[in-house]
């Protein structure tokens, strides 16, 4: 976090109105540095509840004619063995170990190449992502290497914002006694602008694991939430609160979750 806000302080924050600070905000490859700081609380699983923090720095570097933008997915976590992984993790964790565990769970680290002029109203980009067995219990990884591609598009029409992120995941190496990844992160997230930098969301992130062979693959959130653009003396910040429920879902897996997320933010 000390090296993110080291190269950070070389760029000037300076957006030119809170309208386009907000538009930056809600676009997941726009060419600003953010350090974004994810608390989510999982319910209603079979094995008791979930605390999470990811940590989730995103660092754009503009190459020729195209954007670069690197994001990066820390989680740590305070949960039991037993049931259904992080959201938006592949795998799950080790099922023959119950407990709470406190710990970091896997890293995943995306790359998404993103052209400087576009064609029309659609902004969009393309890349790879990995995610690394770096867990340090197994409850709360999959003990395996993974990678993939991923690509978002997104429309900013004057009332909002409007996209989505695209994601898949296979085991390529790892533990040989846990089971193998292929999971789809399907991201549909929709902003409505309101006055004075408030806006509402909504940002389901479903996923698709391949590999239950038995029950719901599928964990389906429905929901939404309320955000706000503000300033802490010259430093530009985002706050949003959100709860989801999750009306399809893997057995044993947390039925609903609720969760805040306050962002630093660094216009370049």
């Amino acid at each position: 976090v000390g090296l993110f806000l080291l190269l950070s302080s070389t760029f000037v924050a300076h957006a030119e109105s809170a309208d386009d600070l907000r538009a930056a905000t809600q676009n997941p490859i726009a060419s600003m540095y953010s350090l974004p700081f994810k608390f989510t609380f999982d319910n209603g699983a079979d094995n008791g509840d979930a605390n999470t923090l990811n940590i989730q720095p995103v660092l754009p570097v503009t190459v020729g004619d195209w954007n670069l933008v690197s994001r990066i997915i820390v989680p740590l976590a305070e949960a039991p063995g037993g049931v259904p992984g992080l959201p938006g993790n592949p795998g799950i964790g080790d099922t023959t170990r119950s407990g709470r565990v406190f710990g970091l769970g896997d890293i995943n680290y995306s790359l998404f190449f993103n052209p400087l002029e576009t064609d029309g109203s659609l902004i969009w980009g393309v890349g790879g992502s990995i995610t690394a067995p770096s867990a340090t219990d197994d409850r709360l990884g999959s003990g395996k290497w993974s990678a993939g591609p991923t690509a978002v598009g997104l429309v900013q029409p004057g009332w909002g914002t409007y996209g989505m992120l695209l994601r898949h995941l296979w085991s390529f190496a790892g533990d040989s006694d846990r089971r193998a990844v292929s999971q789809s992160l399907i991201e549909p997230f929709v902003n409505y602008n309101l006055d004075d930098g408030w806006y509402l969301i909504s940002d389901s992130v479903i996923t698709v694991d391949w590999k239950i062979n038995e029950g719901d693959k599928v964990t389906l959130p429905l929901g939404g939430g309320v955000g706000k653009i503000f300033k802490v003396g010259d430093q530009p910040m985002n706050m949003r609160a959100e709860a989801y429920y999750n009306v399809i879902h893997p057995d044993g897996a947390p039925e609903w979750t609720i969760g805040g997320t306050i962002q630093f933010l660094f216009p370049r």
